[in-house]
């Protein structure tokens, strides 16, 4: 099956209307809770619009912070992100979501794309348990050759819709719109990281494992990113170079 080349313009057209859905819910409530404010003058209902401003108010920055991550060029010059950074924006993403997550991973500085595929990863995996549950990140190794093992596990769990074809880069229709950015994006992030990503499902579990690929570079598309160790610096990237 061909691959997919997205140019420039439309990679960054979906992924920008997949931060902006992620955002639109609590934007939203924060905007109707500052009309409670203005037009009721119960106490009871001012109260209930103050926690509801909070909480959402809360959730639009765990979104923001975790899209500048996972997305971005997250403002740093460097090639490199703490994984404790990685999980503290992982666990305020998902705080007020519906799956527990678990984490295990080494103190240390890991290359960005790499910390970049975990994150997309966990919100992929976040899919394959729309009921809830639990989702387990390992890393292991190191930076040069980590091993990332995620899995998802919870009622009705499944391998999400077309996300392997997409993490390939050669989805069944030979399009993708803004709700198979994300696997489509992951796999070129994982490409970028010379990594290969795995899925595999087992009852209840969805299993999602990524381990350093061989000859990545001869299988990427003609759109992948190149490599970290041969990317320019962040300040001039390619076209459709993954900041």
């Amino acid at each position: 099956m061909a691959s997919l080349n997205l140019d420039a313009l439309d990679l960054s057209a979906l992924l920008c209307s997949r931060v902006c859905h992620d955002l639109i819910s609590p934007v939203g409530a924060i905007n109707n809770g500052l009309e409670v404010l203005e037009d009721d003058n119960d106490p009871s209902m001012r109260e209930f619009a103050l926690d509801l401003i909070r909480k959402s108010a809360r959730t639009a920055s765990a979104r923001v912070q975790f899209a500048r991550i996972a997305f971005g060029a997250s403002g740093s010059v460097g090639a490199a992100i703490d994984l404790a950074d990685a999980e503290k924006l992982t666990r305020n993403m998902f705080a007020d979501e519906k799956p527990d997550i678990a984490w295990s991973a080494p103190v240390a500085l890991f290359p960005k794309n790499k910390v970049k595929l975990l994150l997309n990863l966990v919100v992929i995996a976040s899919t394959a348990i729309p009921r809830g549950g639990l989702i387990d990140v390992k890393v292991t190794g190191d930076g040069d050759a980590p091993e990332i093992v995620i899995v998802a596990k919870g009622s009705h769990a499944r391998i999400p819709p077309h996300a392997e074809e997409l993490i390939a880069g050669t989805p069944e229709n030979g399009s993708v719109d803004s709700h198979g950015i994300l696997a489509y994006y992951a796999g070129l992030v994982a490409r970028a990281a010379a990594m290969s990503v795995h899925f595999t499902i087992e009852g209840d579990a969805v299993t999602i494992r990524a381990i350093p690929a061989e000859n990545a570079a001869e299988a990427a598309p003609a759109n992948a990113p190149v490599p970290e160790d041969a990317r320019p610096s962040d300040s001039e990237p390619p076209d459709t170079a993954l900041a």
